[in-house]
Parts: C-alpha cells; sequence; structure tokens
C-alpha cells in the first residue's frame, strides 16, 4: 500500500465504485458520495411497466464499495483543481495526489420551457429517476387511449437507445392490454433517425415503422405548451400529445459547473483515449462525466475502468500514459414480446450484425432481435452486483471491441477504383488485426485473474 499517495473518487455510481475496488488495492482511496443508494439504473426502464421494483433494483452503495477504501457519505460543496483539493459541506478539506470524477450525468427538465410545470408527473414523465418511473406506472395503469409521444429533448442524453427500448416496451404494454388500437404512438428526436450511427438507426427505425409508431426526426424541442398540450420545436413544429414521456436534457452534476471544470452541459472536457482531463493533469474523469462523443453508459464505463486504472498508475510513476480507450459500448435493446438486440461499437465502427462473443456460435445475435438477447439483458443484473461492480472481469468480453463475429462488406476487387465506402470498409478490415489482438490480450488476463482467484 502506498501511503504517500492519495486518490480521492468523487461520485459511488458505476464508474466510482469499480474503481474504489479495483484501486484501493495499491493505493489509498475515499471515495465519495451523497446518497447511500445505488441503483441499477438499467432497470428504470422497466418500473413503468411493473417488470420489476424499486426494491429489486436499489441496493446500499457500502455493500459493494471494498472495506480498504474509505467511503464518505457527504455532500461536497467544491472541488479546488489548482490546490488539488475538494470541500465537503461541513467544511473539512481532502486532498488528492490525484482525483477522479465519476459524477455522473442527471436530468434536468428545467432547460425546457414548461416541461416542468402543471403537468409535470400528472401527464407529462420522465423515466430516467426513479420518482419519475414510479410515477409513469400509476399513469400508465390508468391510461386508456389516446396520443403518447416520447421526445427527446437533445443529445448526448443516458443510455441513447432506453428510449426506443421504452417505446418498443409501450407498444408491447398497449397490445397485452388490448388497447394497441386505441394509443397513437409518436417518436420524436433531434436526430436524423432512430438511433445516433446509421446502420443501427436505420434497423431500428424499420423495427418502429413494423410497430406502427410514427416518427419525428430532427424534432429539436423549445417548449411544452401545457394548456394546449402539445410540444413546440424551434422550427415552430407541433406535435400534439395526451401523454408525453420526455427525456430531458442531460447536464452533469452541478458540482462540476460550480468548480468551473465543466463544459456548457456541465461535462469536462477529458481527453478521448487516455481519459485525463484536458486543463488539468491529476485529474481523470469516468463514466457520464466525460464529454468524450461514446455512449454514457454502464458498459462504456465499465471499460473505461481498466484503463484508467492503468494510467492512473502510470501518472503516479510518472510515465506515459496509454490511449487504450477506443469508446466501446455494448447494450442490449428491449425490443418486446420477450425480444431484443444487442449493439456493439465503438468511436470508428458501428454497430453491425453478426454474432457476439463468438463468431458464428454466438450465442447472442449482433444488431438481430432474439429471445437469447432477451435473456442476457434480464440476465445482466446479477452480472452487475456480482461480477462487474466488484470490479471482476466478465469472460470473454474484452474492453475494446472486437471485430471477429461481426459481418463487414467484403471491400471491392482491387481492378475497381475504390470509393468512399470500399475505403472505409478496408480501413475497418484492417483495424480489426488490432482490436483481435487485444482480445487476445484481455483474455490472458481474464485467465491469469481466474487462477489467482483459485489459488
Amino acid at each position: 500500500m502506498n501511503n504517500t499517495k492519495n486518490i480521492v473518487i468523487l461520485g459511488a455510481g458505476t464508474a466510482g465504485t469499480i474503481l474504489a475496488n479495483k484501486l484501493a488495492k495499491k493505493y489509498n482511496v475515499t471515495i465519495v458520495d451523497s446518497s447511500p443508494d445505488h441503483y441499477y439504473q438499467p432497470g428504470f426502464l422497466f418500473l413503468p411497466f411493473k417488470k420489476t421494483s424499486l426494491k429489486k433494483i436499489k441496493k446500499p452503495k457500502a455493500k459493494f464499495i471494498t472495506k480498504k477504501a474509505n467511503f464518505i457519505l457527504a455532500h461536497v460543496s467544491k472541488i479546488d483543481a489548482q490546490d488539488s483539493k475538494i470541500y465537503l459541506e461541513d467544511g473539512q478539506a481532502l486532498d488528492y495526489t490525484v482525483l477522479i470524477v465519476a459524477t455522473g450525468s442527471r436530468i434536468a427538465p428545467e432547460e425546457t420551457e414548461g416541461l416542468k410545470a402543471e403537468l409535470w408527473r400528472k401527464d407529462i414523465f420522465d423515466f430516467y429517476t426513479p420518482e419519475g418511473a414510479t410515477a409513469l406506472a400509476e399513469r400508465l395503469s390508468t391510461f386508456s387511449g389516446g396520443k403518447l409521444v416520447v421526445n427527446i429533448a437533445e443529445m448526448p442524453i443516458k443510455c441513447p437507445v432506453a428510449p426506443l427500448e421504452f417505446t418498443f416496451l409501450a407498444d408491447d404494454y398497449f397490445k397485452k392490454r388490448g388497447i394497441r388500437d386505441q394509443v397513437e404512438i409518436v417518436f420524436s428526436t433531434p436526430l436524423t433517425g432512430a438511433f445516433t450511427k446509421p446502420k443501427a438507426s436505420q434497423k431500428l427505425g424499420h423495427l418502429l415503422t413494423d410497430r406502427d409508431v410514427r416518427v419525428e426526426p430532427e424534432f429539436s424541442i423549445m417548449e411544452v405548451n401545457n394548456k394546449e398540450k402539445k410540444i413546440v420545436s424551434y422550427e415552430g413544429r407541433e406535435i400534439a400529445f395526451d401523454l408525453l414521456v420526455s427525456v430531458p436534457t442531460n447536464k452533469g452534476s452541478q458540482l462540476i459547473v460550480d468548480s468551473g471544470l465543466g463544459d456548457e452541459l456541465g461535462f469536462i472536457d477529458t481527453d478521448h483515449f487516455t481519459l485525463q482531463s484536458k486543463a488539468h493533469s491529476n485529474i481523470f474523469v469516468a463514466g457520464d462525466a466525460t464529454n468524450v462523443p461514446a455512449s454514457k453508459a454502464g458498459s462504456t464505463a465499465h471499460f473505461q475502468t481498466d484503463n484508467l486504472v492503468e494510467n492512473v498508475t502510470r501518472y503516479l510513476n510518472s510515465q506515459q500514459l496509454v490511449g487504450e480507450f477506443d469508446g466501446h459500448a455494448n447494450c442490449f435493446v428491449e425490443s418486446g414480446g420477450g425480444k431484443a438486440l444487442l449493439i456493439d461499437f465503438n468511436y470508428d465502427v458501428q454497430p453491425l450484425e453478426g454474432k457476439f462473443p463468438f463468431p458464428v456460435i454466438g450465442p447472442m445475435s449482433l444488431l438481430k432481435e432474439s429471445r437469447l438477447n432477451h435473456i442476457g439483458k434480464l440476465a445482466f443484473g446479477f452480472i452487475y452486483w456480482h461480477f462487474l461492480l466488484k470490479g471482476r472481469p466478465i469472460p470473454f468480453i474484452p474492453n475494446r471491441l472486437k471485430m471477429s463475429g461481426k459481418k463487414i462488406d467484403k471491400p471491392a476487387p482491387a481492378s475497381q477504383e475504390p470509393t468512399t465506402s470500399n475505403a472505409n470498409q478496408n480501413s475497418q478490415a484492417n483495424i480489426s488485426d488490432g482490436f483481435d489482438d487485444a482480445l487476445v490480450r484481455q483474455q490472458m488476463v481474464v485467465n491469469n485473474d481466474i487462477n489467482k482467484e483459485k489459488k
């Protein structure tokens, strides 16, 4: 144990908890959070449809943080990056050698005029908070027909597929209640399509159309008219609603804003590959608190942690950092009817069809609905609590994206003049060798860890 170097982690969510459990093996680690409760946030999606309960997705944070780390339950009032101190609300100051910011993101309904007004939690709801998802469950149970509008205020948001999942599950929910023909469902988004990546957007868009969901793309919401029950875009487009399910603007922690460390949304300017703050060399950023162009998802936070542990160690030893994080995200997409899709992508490679985690045999299907994918999503809750949070490796799932098992269009013959798309495909094919090497290295790490546990 190095007793002269103190690591302070702000936030005991997914990323913060994993990092505390990994780093406390070697360093003095203090982790600070204002809430005692840890939520399995993918469970929020199922609360409105009463497929789970708060009791099942909420557990004490202290239960999952190693005793080797000092867990402080308190509000942080300020980060003083110049003097490498954080101040707690009671005035106590904590010095740090390295600070890891893992403060996550939050919904900010106040950013949209009229969103958090007289109809809030009556006919306007979110499902990104336990309170919002629980209230929405009660409203859905009494909803007998009309127009349901699902609206994304702006990007980026936590778990970009969640609004789509909610829409699919709503369709399934109303079918099971026998009132689907009495409900019009509209999915409105500021994006040009259903999702941020073209191939997945096309696939998911088709699934929405197949379920008789109207997609309103490029809808940038300006305000909510509570009196007339409609949302209005900056271009003057209007969508009426009987029930509005909103994904409000997502922002970083107010602490980041107040401490002057964030951008206009409160996210920290972060190196895309090393996850080091661009403004302060002894600050690293994890999970949703970063402004990197990767999905704000639990899988992304998990894939970041080994790189962060390596770079924190290198920083403390005055060594050059490594840029191993590639923006990898791996997400199940519930599509209703007991099925789900699985998407696997990173900064450079969009979701592709194929098999995961093993070529040919899978058993998971990529960018394709299957019953097994749905079972995988449900089973991941157990993995989350018992493996992921504790910092244990998930076998066969490397931190960096692997190309094996993914379907890539064959490059053009040598005699054919390459097009831009062909050049991109060739580039992805070349990249695959590096990703597959990373898989081998990661599997060696997994095997070593398993052998250590056996001993």
